[in-house]
């Protein structure tokens, strides 16, 4: 498959043939299982089969398909051990490569955009694409001022496609739901649903990352691209080399997994606080690990390379501070005021009455990586929570149900649980303490302490007849 493929009916011919296919795949395995072969190794085929399926349609679609696959990645560390081995293979694949389009079709999208000329814009330019993603791939030039650059190209129809696999991966959600445990897979894709327009306007997604390349511009943990020219279809920035993050969560060092899971989570949080903006794709293939700035050259000096700003939430006080008040009050175990503040906030319905010591257990586990000074997020630990959460049997699991998420919480939300999997996969130990101190409005108790102050402190008395104000 060398194009996005257009028509509608295709596309969903494709993604319904899913389900088919892994009830297919199910009834193959019984008969192997009849015929005398292990259940160990038929599930093995099974799920191996079951993944390269997954990945050849995903992949070969690009549209919102890949875009839900690429979603669905940073969960793998959810799934049994047993289970996971052909989805990590199949779906980090999903995170840094796709068929690419023609030549030609990137040729016409630059004409049509740059100008009949736009070769005079580059001194180079690769026509084989870098990368290819959910809505358009990434060719590597040289901008005509010398600087390397990431040239992404946006998919002819690629909005149509969005839409029409997304409405169609709704359909049979809950057969894909078994696929990644404790995850509820028809709000995520109504979530991405909601961020079509903004993904596929080059516009927001250049002004997000100009936002980001101003503030974090010399910055020792980070580093994000600048923005060199940007038109409705494409987007031009500066190129960024380094280690891809899967590469990371596959080979890397002790180090080099440790140093890329405390910047992705200082990322994570300080970037609503310093732009306020919240990065909301942080799958691996959008992260680099890069050599630091500085003069040294171990771990510690090693920077994230962030790319691909075209879904952020806007968050223009930074986080919201009831997060921060009640992961503290969670911490202290004060059941009763972080009932109460989640009640306020929505989470729980006012038509809802739950125990607050049992909230407070459902809620202990899941904040365990910011009770202690340094956390080890593991595969092992990711399996068990989405096992407790996932179990009808569990206690986690009935109480969990009667919940509820605002819309205003959806989005991060998400990128939390996405980057707490990414952390699982990259097996960090993560200062995440450190983090929420920092970077967390609410998490400590002083900054509540001064708000409470400046907001009952009285008002300047205004000047009476007798004592005029003094002159300016």
């Amino acid at each position: 498959m060398s194009d996005l493929p257009r028509k509608a009916v295709t596309r969903t011919a494709k993604l319904a043939a899913l389900p088919l296919g892994f009830a297919g795949r199910a009834t193959w395995g019984l008969g192997k299982r009849i015929v005398g072969e292990s259940a160990e190794i038929v599930g093995r085929e099974l799920q191996q089969r079951t993944a390269e399926q997954l990945f050849k349609v995903l992949g070969e679609l690009k549209g919102g398909a890949m875009k839900f696959g690429q979603a669905l990645s940073v969960f793998e560390s959810a799934l049994p051990e047993e289970v996971a081995g052909p989805y990590r293979a199949a779906l980090t694949k999903l995170q840094e490569a796709a068929p690419p389009m023609p030549t030609s079709t990137v040729h016409d999208v630059l004409e049509q955009h740059l100008g009949d000329d736009w070769h005079e814009l580059f001194l180079e330019f690769e026509d084989k694409p870098a990368a290819a993603a959910s809505i358009g791939q990434v060719h590597r030039g040289v901008w005509h001022d010398g600087r390397e650059v990431a040239v992404k190209v946006q998919y002819p129809g690629a909005g149509e496609a969005l839409l029409s696999d997304l409405g169609q991966l709704s359909r049979f959600a809950r057969l894909l739901g078994p696929l990644i445990p404790g995850i509820d897979v028809k709000p995520l894709i109504a979530e991405l649903r909601d961020r079509v327009a903004e993904e596929l306007d080059y516009g927001l997604e250049a002004e997000a990352q100009r936002a980001h390349a101003e503030e974090f511009a010399g910055d020792p943990d980070v580093m994000v691209p600048a923005v060199v020219h940007q038109c409705d279809q494409v987007l031009v920035t500066e190129w960024v080399d380094g280690i891809p993050l899967a590469e990371v969560i596959a080979e890397g060092t002790e180090e080099q997994r440790n140093r890329a899971g405390q910047v992705l989570a200082r990322f994570l949080f300080s970037g609503p606080a310093r732009t306020g903006l919240l990065h909301a794709d942080p799958h691996p293939g959008n992260f680099r690990l890069l050599p630091g700035s500085g003069d040294g050259d171990g771990p510690e000096d090693w920077r994230l390379g962030v790319l691909d700003f075209g879904t952020v939430d806007r968050l223009p006080g930074g986080l919201p501070a009831p997060i921060g008040r009640s992961l503290r009050l969670a911490l202290e175990s004060d059941a009763r005021s972080v009932y109460e503040l989640l009640g306020a906030e929505g989470f729980v319905k006012e038509s809802v009455e739950l125990d607050p010591e049992a909230v407070l257990d459902y809620l202990l586990p899941i904040i365990e990586p910011a009770q202690a000074d340094a956390f080890t997020f593991s595969r092992s630990w990711m399996r068990s929570q989405a096992a407790r959460v996932a179990d009808p049997r569990s206690p986690a699991y009935q109480l969990g149900k009667r919940l509820n998420l605002p819309p205003s919480y959806l989005l991060i939300h998400r990128v939390t649980l996405s980057t707490i999997g990414v952390l699982c996969q990259l097996g960090a130990t993560v200062r995440l303490r450190d983090e929420l101190e920092e970077w967390l409005p609410g998490f400590l108790p002083e900054e509540e302490g001064a708000a409470e102050e400046q907001a009952t402190e009285p008002a300047a008395e205004e000047p009476t007849a007798e004592e005029p104000a003094a002159e300016a």
